[in-house]
């Protein structure tokens, strides 16, 4: 398992790695703009999981709690492409580095937090709170985009739907990333079970400073 995490990571560098390494002379490529898509953002810290995961496998719940967090942004990166990006141009040009950032990863971790669960239980609004980097992710791309006149996604562009029609489309959204990361953490929480036959109930403050692990339900 170790290896493959460490497979996927190299295959997540080389896919991130390949258009500005090509592109870095062009004067249409954008560094900034580059790493102002969510999919590169996600696919980032994607390979941090794979790559560190495949390394030492750390046990520790702060690690836990990241892998679940990059599991739902890969997540939402998968099912938006799917649904409202998969017939736009988002500037991947190249079909492997498009299939590899947009499904492969996004499956492979998925299937890495059900196949290795955390073994301390993760609650629903600790999986809620996952959503802060997106929430950040969108007032950066928002303002951004109104001061550099560039948005990476129609969706996230004004200019393109009109304010009123993008903020309802953005809180219906919002709502659905709940639903993803309600859904990813119960996936987690039914994998572990299945896996260590019991369920662990998150730890205190008082637990976590002790160095404690896991807890019981």
């Amino acid at each position: 398992m170790r290896a493959l995490r460490l497979a996927f990571a190299a295959l997540g560098v080389v896919a991130l790695a390949w258009i500005p390494i090509r592109e870095i002379d062009s004067d249409s490529f954008s560094v900034v703009n580059y790493f102002s898509y969510f999919t590169i953002l996600s696919n980032v810290l994607t390979v941090v999981v794979f790559a560190v995961g495949g390394l030492t496998d750390p046990q520790s719940r702060r690690w836990q709690l990241f892998r679940g967090a990059t599991t739902l942004y890969m997540v939402i990166t998968g099912i938006i492409y799917a649904v409202l990006l998969a017939g736009i141009d988002v500037n991947l040009n190249d079909d492997w580095i498009n299939n590899s950032l947009h499904r492969i990863l996004p499956l492979v971790i998925l299937l890495d937090w059900l196949v290795n669960p955390p073994r301390m239980r993760i609650s629903d609004k600790q999986a809620v709170g996952w959503l802060w980097f997106p929430l950040v992710y969108g007032v950066y791309s928002l303002i951004r985009g109104a001061v550099v006149d560039w948005y990476p996604y129609p969706f996230l562009s004004p200019m393109k739907q009109g304010y009123l029609q993008m903020s309802i489309g953005l809180v219906v959204l919002l709502l659905a990333f709940v639903l993803m990361a309600l859904a990813v953490n119960a996936a987690g929480r039914l994998a572990r079970r299945r896996r260590y036959g019991k369920d662990i109930r998150p730890l205190t403050p008082a637990e976590i400073e002790s160095g404690e692990m896991e807890v019981e339900a």
